[in-house]
């Protein structure tokens, strides 16, 4: 029988993060008159990009923050952009810096995140918040995680009554999603494999799992057959077909026939990356000003 797998609702569940967020967004401003601000620097017209920045602006207005954009030329030299940076990390109005990637190729993306002031890093990528979500020294509730395995997590926790003891393996192991969502299980008690390319025998390993986070940037790669019948499976993956559909990591008309729980794609993750990006720029406002 198919469609076993209950589906996790990652629409559902950001709108409710957004609903909530909102509703603590207009509480500050009656009572202080403040208001969080979110700014975007965009440089270069990439049009996924172009895409994104302009979802973010628009579900950061819809929840009350204030959001800028700043859209800058492509041929905006690494110094522009450091000066930028400078610019708004001296600016008390700006809770939350986000610089839109990828880069131009002539920029040094390295030297640019880490140019960001880490109170306001709500991408969660500065070394010194790698370095603390690494280290083990604050929770996902409270540091700036990056916000895909930030919103993987909040998906898990409303998806398992709990993680404690359970096995988890994480298939990537980027800077962006993979490493740190294995640090966040990890905080989360879960026994955490990260599993990537040079993995041996990675249908063997990932049939171990009761928790599967797939993260590896190719299309229906995880088969129905590697997954544990009964376990919650998280893909992160966003692939477009050659047909223009989008398709994650997993295979998913085989793994829903065998998970206890599965996020779908479009509709799991990817609505819930936006969601925590506010829900970063609300912490950080609130760690600044207190």
């Amino acid at each position: 029988m198919t469609g076993q797998a209950r589906i996790i609702d990652g629409k559902a569940a950001a709108a409710e993060l957004r609903a909530g967020i909102a509703r603590e967004v207009a509480a500050i401003k009656a009572e202080r008159g403040l208001v969080p601000g979110l700014h975007v620097v965009l440089v270069g017209d990439d049009p996924a990009s172009k895409v994104y920045v302009a979802s973010k602006e628009k579900l950061a207005v819809e929840v009350g923050m204030a959001s800028v954009a700043h859209r800058l030329l492509a041929e905006t030299t690494e110094e522009d952009l450091l000066a930028k940076l400078a610019e708004l990390n001296g600016d008390d109005a700006v809770d939350g810096i986000l610089v839109q990637l990828p880069l131009p190729k002539h920029i040094d993306t390295a030297r640019i995140i880490d140019a960001i002031d880490p109170a306001r890093d709500v991408d969660g990528l500065t070394p010194v918040n790698a370095g603390l979500l690494a280290g083990g020294k604050a929770s996902g509730e409270h540091l700036l995680v990056p916000c895909t395995p930030l919103g993987c997590m909040l998906l898990l926790k409303q998806a398992l009554p709990s993680l404690a003891g359970l096995e988890a393996v994480v298939i990537g192991r980027s800077e962006l999603v993979g490493r740190p969502v294995a640090q966040l299980l990890l905080q989360a008690d879960c026994t955490v494999t990260i599993a990537h390319s040079r993995t041996r025998d990675l249908p063997a390993v990932v049939k171990r799992a009761d928790i599967v986070v797939a993260a590896v940037g190719r299309p229906r790669m995880v088969k129905g057959d590697w997954i544990k019948p009964g376990a919650t499976v998280i893909d992160v993956g966003i692939n477009r077909m050659p047909d223009g559909k989008l398709a994650g990591d997993v295979d998913f008309a085989e793994a829903v026939q065998v998970a206890g729980a599965i996020t779908p794609v479009p509709g799991g993750v990817g609505p819930m990356t936006i969601a925590c990006l506010l829900r970063n720029t609300l912490t950080a406002f609130k760690a600044r000003r207190g």
